[in-house]
């Protein structure tokens, strides 16, 4: 084991830029320095995370423009159905954020393969528990208060939705195992070819076929399975000779220890998302359901697009803080937030900008009906503060990730959202009358607001030393599970 340790290092300090002349940089680092070391993670991220979300928005404007029934099926099977399950299995990966970048930041490269092979056995298990969402999605929708036509072409639509979940429980654990070694090029790369071949797919299957809104979704599994199997051959043929080795019977070791940290990531990053997916479906019980409902799907699609460059920068803090921490380097770790957090928060001014400046014509994009358009530009101020306040929370969960404040990141959640958010949208859109505008605007003050604050004061607050000692003590007692 040390021939191996001591020939990793130094193969680690002539590949791996991230990580070369540590004590290069003084204790409160140099922005410059540590905005390449961001930007190396950030930039294939963002390009990465825009690719993959392009699949879902492209699948929605191809539905869009089959009609309004069929827009507003398929924005409920994305944002409520397969959202709710993207969610929860990218959440659960992201304790691989955790495992994975402070051993490697602590030079424990062994350990990095068997954490792969844990999250994808717990992931896969998980999707099984979750395949009755899929198939009995009706019946679901229709207890949720949705329009029976939207609630039948829903369920037929998430039946053939099933293969893409499961490229979800494969995809992620290998994104996240990569980008803590810093092979984004390759995430990138994969991403890219997947959106290429599903534009020409959708086009192919709606235009040529003509196989309407079921050849829309039907695309999205072609194009999922092609992510997973370009970023699976890389791994397994030669592309990670440090920290892949082949499968291990050790994968099946520690997995209780494993499922708890997936499942603290998963609720954490969950609570988060399905937070704005409910509103969809609040929205879905409001008079003119359709045009309500395509209205907020169109909103949430641009939010979420614009939403892939803050998730880049948590993917960012992440890797970066939990390679400080777990080399000891506390102050570098705070260092790393804070450039993450200005730097996002500047994009985020920027897009806010550029969706008041073109509120008349974003619409356009994904519907051809008048009423929907003049209804998404009735929301694009709230549009505009969504992005700009969702372009801090996030990283800062990025901290949380990269420090393994999973559980407690969670409570907060839960608070902020569910008991003081939801409530204050119900009232505002219900008691006052004041539809969708009234929920979104409550959930957004209520919840998201109030998160965003509590975080800045945990982060603030934090003893970055401290947690540098925990997480050397951490990596240790994962070392031992590993073997």
């Amino acid at each position: 084991m040390g021939e191996r340790d001591n020939e990793a290092e130094g193969i680690e300090k002539a590949t791996i830029p991230l990580l070369r002349d540590q004590n290069v940089v003084d204790g409160d680092g140099e922005i410059w320095k540590e905005t390449k070391k961001l930007w190396r993670i950030v930039g294939p991220a963002i390009f990465t995370r825009l690719s993959t979300y392009s699949i879902f928005v492209v699948t929605q404007a191809f539905a869009g423009h089959l009609g309004e029934l069929e827009l507003a099926a398929i924005s409920i099977v994305n944002n409520v159905i397969v959202g709710f399950n993207f969610s929860l299995l990218i959440g659960m990966a992201t304790a691989l954020e955790t495992l994975c970048g402070q051993a490697f930041g602590a030079k424990k490269y062994n350990m990095l393969g068997v954490y792969l092979q844990r999250s994808w056995v717990i992931l896969f298990l998980c999707s099984i528990l979750l395949l009755p969402m899929y198939i009995f999605a009706t019946p679901i929708l229709k207890f949720l208060g949705q329009p029976d036509d939207i609630a039948e072409l829903s369920g037929t639509i998430a039946v053939w939705a099933i293969p893409t979940h499961f490229s979800f429980a494969f995809f992620f654990p290998i994104n996240r195992f990569l980008q803590c070694q810093l092979k984004n090029m390759v995430i990138a790369i994969s991403s890219g070819v997947a959106l290429v071949v599903h534009i020409f797919v959708c086009w192919l299957f709606v235009y040529v076929l003509n196989l309407g809104v079921i050849g829309t979704i039907a695309t999205a599994n072609v194009s999922w399975w092609v992510n997973v199997f370009i970023l699976y051959i890389y791994t397994t043929c030669g592309g990670c000779p440090l920290t892949w080795s082949g499968f291990s019977i050790e994968t099946f070791t520690g997995l209780w220890e494993f499922t708890k940290l997936s499942a603290s990531s998963g609720i954490m990053l969950c609570l988060e998302n399905w937070y704005y997916r409910i509103l969809i479906v609040m929205t879905g019980n409001l008079e003119d359901a359709k045009i309500a409902v395509d209205s907020i799907s169109i909103c949430m699609s641009i939010n979420g697009l614009e939403m892939m460059i803050p998730l880049a920068f948590f993917a960012g803090t992440g890797v970066r803080v939990a390679n400080e921490l777990g080399a000891g380097n506390g102050k570098k770790a705070r260092f790393a937030m804070i450039i993450s957090v200005t730097q996002s928060l500047l994009i985020g001014i920027i897009f806010s900008v550029f969706i008041l400046f073109f509120h008349n014509q974003i619409g356009w994009i994904f519907s051809s009906s008048e009423t929907v358009i003049k209804a998404v530009k009735s929301l694009s101020i709230l549009l505009a503060f969504t992005i700009l306040l969702n372009s801090v929370q996030p990283v800062l969960s990025g901290v949380a990730v990269g420090s393994g404040w999973q559980s407690l990141v969670a409570y907060i959640n839960l608070g902020c959202y569910y008991i003081i958010g939801l409530p204050l949208g119900f009232v505002m859109g219900w008691i006052f009358k004041t539809g969708v505008k009234g929920i979104w605007a409550g959930m957004i003050f209520g919840g998201t607001a109030i998160q965003t604050l509590i975080l800045i004061f945990l982060t603030i607050r934090c003893d970055w030393e401290k947690e540098a000692q925990k997480a050397s003590v951490h990596v240790e007692k994962w070392s031992v599970s590993v073997g």
